[in-house]
């Protein structure tokens, strides 16, 4: 059943479809059951052609973006590093413009390829896209590929919630975005006010618990970030247990009760500022 709009009202955002078949089959079960609200797209993963056909079905449901990534290495990817060079290079001006700009126009064209339009967002992996330097590349990109059309919305990292566990994580999330909200305003972006989900990546780390502090504490505008994915033994991916533990919450009653008892509305990035009380949300049917 619909459920009426709150007053505080979030997106949840999926990262990471196209990465592989599990964790394309999690978020598009997700997605059909209005569990999600964003579905960030890594373009040059091995399960995005076959993953865009299945989103396609369900694009009204979900806002479709791209996770530019510069950090998670392909087979045939080769300007990729990790992110601690990136976290190097960037306030120390070694960030080579050019190689990040083909790199990201390269990943907006495999979007377009397989799901036939442009991304309604853009944000990066693990952050990239708003650190020093890569900033000024993405704005560049919105203003080339965009031209008349709406340009996406993005998000903003500087903006994140709290640390939940991992202090250190978010003064280096924190530190590296800084100042990319004020960038984002002064390029007439729309960005994420509070960005939510920041935590160890761990099943140890009791998901159900952090939810329920970030529902009841988030402020109306927030995205909050989420890894969800079907089980999986593939080693290639350290953070494959911790999918899993957010898909068992997101995929039952968890979400839909936490929410209920938090007095909070989760919806696509769209309707986050709408303001109509009598308005309806399609997400969290029972």
């Amino acid at each position: 059943m619909k459920m009426p709009l709150r007053r505080r009202r979030f997106t949840l955002c999926a990262d990471d479809f196209g990465q592989s078949g599990p964790i394309n089959a999690a978020i598009i079960e997700l997605v059909r059951v209005w569990r999600i609200g964003a579905t960030s797209v890594m373009s040059q993963g091995p399960a995005w052609p076959e993953g865009a056909r299945a989103l396609r079905d369900y694009h009204h449901l979900t806002d479709v973006g791209l996770h530019l990534n510069l950090t998670r290495r392909f087979e045939a990817l080769d300007s990729t590093r990790p992110l601690i060079w990136w976290l190097y290079a960037a306030p120390r001006g070694k960030v080579d413009r050019e190689q990040v700009r083909a790199a990201f126009l390269s990943q907006i064209d495999l979007f377009v390829k397989y799901f036939g339009r442009l991304p309604d967002y853009l944000d990066g992996h693990q952050h990239v896209h708003s650190f020093t330097d890569i900033r000024e590349v993405l704005t560049e990109v919105i203003a080339e590929c965009w031209k008349d059309r709406p340009r996406p919305w993005v998000r903003a990292p500087d903006c994140v919630l709290d640390s939940c566990g991992v202090p250190l994580k978010g003064w280096v999330l924190r530190r590296a975005s800084r100042g990319f909200s004020e960038h984002a305003a002064r390029e007439g972006l729309r960005y994420t006010k509070k960005l939510a989900g920041l935590y160890a990546l761990d099943p140890a780390a009791d998901y159900p618990r952090l939810m329920k502090r970030w529902l009841h504490r988030l402020p109306s505008g927030t995205v909050l970030m989420c890894h969800p994915g079907h089980q999986t033994y593939d080693l290639s991916d350290p953070i494959r247990e911790a999918r899993y533990a957010e898909y068992l919450y997101l995929n039952y009653r968890g979400l839909s009760d936490d929410c209920l008892s938090a007095d909070v509305s989760l919806v696509k990035f769209a309707d986050l500022e709408a303001t109509s009380p009598q308005a309806d949300s399609r997400f969290l049917r029972y």
